[in-house]
């Protein structure tokens, strides 16, 4: 361990007294690995704010039905569209009374509208209509007062539950609880504010008003198609609900045995694959960066490096003289070479957690840095060093002390 130490010191020493040689040596993995630190930091922050919002908006232990599935084909799309019939609460009540392993189903609708108060005017606020299985979802909750009770719901109330957003611009600091607003022409009482859920990419997540469904239907018609959220007993049991769901429906509709289902199931962790599957592609194009970038920075290195052996052939040659072994030689060469290889990764980790944190404070792009990019980073970079210094160092080692010394 000493040698190893001391090798190391030695090679920290010599790039030290050589920076700008070594800065234009490690530039190659600079580039690398700055570019891997800031994709990975700005992606896996992108990942939790996606994973975040999908997770509010449909609940890690429950599942939707849409009238149309998760589609990548616009006229696939357009077609299912137009052929689907529209999701409805006898569609709600048919997965209900069919499984028994389900908690509650919620029956939603949105849609953008103009919200008011004493003159403060929001023109696009998302109105969102609840059954009365919404107050069963843990993704609901509020700061402020209360939450709509199912009775509200049936008797179609007019009360709403305001995002912190909305009661943050309409009221400006009042108290909104038992206030009057108005959605669209229609009045409504404000009793409860909801917690605040943030933003993602820079759009706020708390720019909505919660109304009973019949309430929202009477504003806005009932020809929208609803969109139900199941929530089972047992989070275990959800695929067993869903199987449930697919049988519910296709009696609730009548669909054939040779036909196929006219409605979409989905849970949020079929959204974040799908996600997963775009920054994929990303990362795909950034390990071909990576490599290209690492293969000339390991070129520059081990040509430097076959200079550094040429420099100093009187000084390996008197280290074998006095009874350096071969693989003393070759240490040395690769300590250097692995250090000054790591000494670019390291730079690179710090630009890239620069670019990113810059990013995320300057932009809607979050970042979220990850221990293992790191790891990653400098474990590249070694490899690097390691791989294309061992060429120089066999090549020094192999180096004749009489020849060595008689060298000038």
């Amino acid at each position: 361990m000493p040698f190893f130490l001391e090798a190391f010191r030695l090679a920290l020493g010599s790039i030290w007294s050589h920076k700008l040689r070594s800065l234009l040596t490690v530039l190659g993995n600079i580039v690398a690995v700055t570019s891997i630190i800031a994709v990975v930091t700005l992606i896996q922050g992108m990942n939790v704010a996606v994973s975040d919002a999908i997770t509010s908006e449909a609940g890690a232990d429950a599942f939707m039905v849409e009238r149309v599935g998760i589609i990548t084909d616009e006229d696939e799309a357009e077609r299912a569209r137009r052929l689907n019939p529209r999701i409805t609460l006898a569609d709600a009540a048919a997965i209900e009374e069919y499984s028994a392993s389900a908690e509650a189903v919620m029956a939603r609708v949105e849609q953008r509208g103009r919200v008011t108060y004493r003159g403060r005017e929001l023109e696009r606020a998302s109105i969102e209509g609840v059954s009365g299985g919404y107050i069963r979802f843990s993704n609901y909750g509020v700061e402020w007062g209360r939450l709509i009770t199912p009775t509200e719901v049936r008797r179609r109330r007019s009360v709403a539950v305001l995002g912190w957003a909305v009661a943050d611009r309409l009221f400006e600091g009042e108290n909104p609880l038992d206030k009057t607003i108005k959605v669209e022409d229609r009045h409504f009482r404000v009793i409860g504010v909801s917690e605040k859920k943030g933003a993602v990419f820079g759009r706020s997540q708390d720019e909505f008003v919660i109304i009973p469904l019949g309430a929202h239907q009477k504003i806005f018609g009932i020809r929208r198609s609803l969109s139900l959220v199941v929530k089972p007993q047992d989070p275990g049991e959800i695929e067993r609900v869903m199987e449930d769901a697919v049988v519910a429906l296709r009696i609730q509709r009548q669909l054939k045995p040779t036909e196929d289902n006219n409605f979409g199931l989905f849970t949020s962790g079929t959204i974040l694959g799908l996600w997963e599957s775009a920054t994929s592609g990303i990362f795909a194009v950034l390990v071909g960066v990576v490599a290209l970038s690492l293969v000339v920075g390991g070129i520059v290195i081990m040509n430097i490096m076959l200079m550094l052996v040429t420099e100093r052939t009187r000084e390996i040659g008197l280290r074998k003289a006095l009874g350096a072994r071969r693989r003393d030689i070759v240490w040395q060469i690769l300590a250097e070479s692995v250090t000054l290889s790591i000494v670019g990764g390291v730079v690179g980790i710090v630009l890239g957690l620069g670019v990113a944190l810059t990013i995320d404070r300057t932009t809607p792009v979050p970042a979220a840095v990850e221990g293992w990019s790191i790891v990653l980073g400098v474990g590249m970079t070694g490899a690097v060093g390691l791989i294309f210094g061992l060429y120089p160092a066999m090549r020094a080692a192999r180096l004749s002390p009489i020849e060595a010394l008689g060298k000038e």
